[in-house]
């Protein structure tokens, strides 16, 4: 090559600009080349934290927290219901569980009664006879628990002496609950016949009983079984304890003879009838 064909070359490349290194692409940059590829895992665990909670989230979170709180306080309430009998004395234990026993057996009986009148019925020769027989019989057993009818039979009598003025009429309400519930047949509250629709108020130095004003001595006379009536009402913390705590004093005599005299008159529906009419 000649010399002027050289410094032709040499003055184009000064003309001509240097090179520049182009720019390197975003797929190709350093920083996301050192990083390794994420797991399905870890982009897992990258989109749950930190949390993203929203607002129907936090309502259903606060809703399970209540409910959890109820069930625990429930659980507690029970739980101190049982610790009453945990404290009771082997004794009231004993008596307690008698007449839980006498209750379920008195069941037993009424199941064993009712099957029987059912056979009666099928294995009778005159089905007629016997329906009306056993109809009769139930028509005054309902005005016993009526009131209708005077009624009579072993029990007890209960009197409540109340010289300080403070038995009212929830604890003879208490009174009356715990006698339906050991069994009694019929109730008599001094002069007035105590029947299913009964109520005790509150009333000046005395209390009423379906609107009849009755005062102290509150003599209860009460048809049942005695052995479940008096162990009923001399339970711990029964009626008898609650009364006595009032300054009341409370005398439970047994008998084989209670007769309950006093009567209410019978009320006719005024819009009920009987399905079979």
């Amino acid at each position: 090559m000649s010399n002027q064909d050289e410094v032709a070359e040499n003055r184009l490349r000064k003309e001509l600009p240097e090179e520049v290194p182009a720019p390197p692409s975003a797929e190709e940059s350093p920083q996301e080349a050192a990083e390794p590829a994420l797991t399905g895992r870890q982009r897992l665990v990258k989109g749950l934290w930190p949390p993203r909670v929203t607002r129907a989230q936090l309502i259903v979170a606060l809703l399970l927290f209540g409910l959890g709180f109820g069930l625990a306080v429930q659980v507690a309430s029970n739980s101190d219901s049982g610790n009453a009998l945990r404290g009771a004395r082997q004794e009231d234990l004993v008596r307690i569980l008698d007449e839980l026993d006498d209750r379920s057996q008195r069941l037993e009986d009424e199941k064993q009664g009712l099957e029987k009148q059912r056979e009666e019925l099928e294995n009778s020769s005159d089905q007629a006879e016997e329906a009306r027989k056993q109809t009769v019989e139930k028509e005054k057993q309902l005005g016993i628990l009526a009131g209708t009818v005077a009624a009579q039979g072993p029990g007890i009598t209960m009197t409540i002496e109340d010289t300080k003025g403070t038995v009212k009429a929830d604890m003879l309400l208490d009174a009356i609950q715990e006698l339906r519930a050991a069994g009694a047949e019929a109730i008599q509250v001094n002069d007035v016949r105590v029947v299913a629709g009964t109520y005790l108020t509150d009333s000046d130095n005395g209390v009423s009983v379906d609107g009849n004003k009755i005062n102290a001595p509150f003599r209860f006379k009460v048809i049942g079984n005695p052995q479940d009536l008096e162990p009923a009402l001399n339970i711990p913390g029964g009626v008898v304890q609650t009364l006595e705590k009032e300054q009341a004093t409370v005398t439970v005599e047994r008998s084989d003879k209670i007769v309950v005299d006093a009567l209410r008159a019978a009320k006719q529906p005024d819009y009920a009838r009987s399905s079979s009419q």
